[in-house]
């Protein structure tokens, strides 16, 4: 057999079908094509019980002063899962239904992720570690409490903690729509609550009703 027949052989014709040189290995596959085309990260894809568990473990670990920053950071930040729009929604929710909110938070997304078993692994993840930490500190705080550097850590730890979530409310603003009306409900809930000091449920109550409209015919 000679050179030419043999290079006419290895070269595909003009005509040939996409499906002749898939097989032959001349073309990418489609499954290759979608592997290049697709983004580096899904926003709600599947994640199994036990990586949720071990998650939202590392962040009740992590959450000294404040839970939301720091599932904030892993969901969002590092993780990529969710965006911030998605995250927002989801700690929405978990204000408006009783109960603590970091633990609504974590079983709305372990729940999104894993259905029933991702709920209980990440509450059982975010509660189960500071379950023990909070009980040694309990009896390390009932002996030495009395200390004027115990409460000087208290006080600063809780000034860290008014930080991060103040850091967190600004970037989930930020990647709000913008409709001037959503800053000035958030700025009466805030008067309501700090100045007025109403009660959360109260101002939830007569603010939300509104905001939703405005976002409603703002997203129409």
């Amino acid at each position: 057999m000679n050179q030419n027949s043999i290079s006419s052989q290895n070269s595909s014709s003009p005509g040939e079908s996409l499906g002749e040189q898939q097989a032959s290995g001349l073309a990418p596959s489609s499954a290759s094509r979608s592997v290049e085309s697709s983004p580096s990260h899904s926003t709600s894809g599947p994640i199994s019980s036990w990586r949720l568990m071990r998650l939202f473990a590392v962040v009740g670990l992590c959450a000294f002063g404040g839970v939301m920053p720091w599932i904030y950071r892993a969901v969002v930040d590092k993780e990529k899962i969710f965006s911030e729009e998605e995250f927002a929604e989801i700690w929405a929710q978990g204000l408006m239904v009783p109960g603590a909110t970091s633990t609504n938070v974590a079983a709305t997304i372990g729940y999104r992720l894993a259905g029933l078993r991702g709920a209980v692994g990440a509450v059982f993840g975010l509660l189960g570690p500071p379950f023990v930490i909070v009980i040694v500190l309990a009896e390390l705080y009932r002996r030495f409490g009395s200390m004027a550097a115990v409460h000087g850590a208290v006080r600063g730890v809780t000034a860290v903690a008014a930080g991060l979530v103040i850091a967190t409310g600004f970037k989930l603003a930020l990647g709000q729509p913008r409709v001037w009306a959503l800053p000035v409900f958030a700025c009466i809930a805030l008067f309501a609550v700090t100045v007025l000091r109403l009660p959360l449920f109260v101002v939830i109550v007569a603010v939300l009703p509104l905001s939703f409209v405005v976002a409603w015919r703002a997203n129409r």
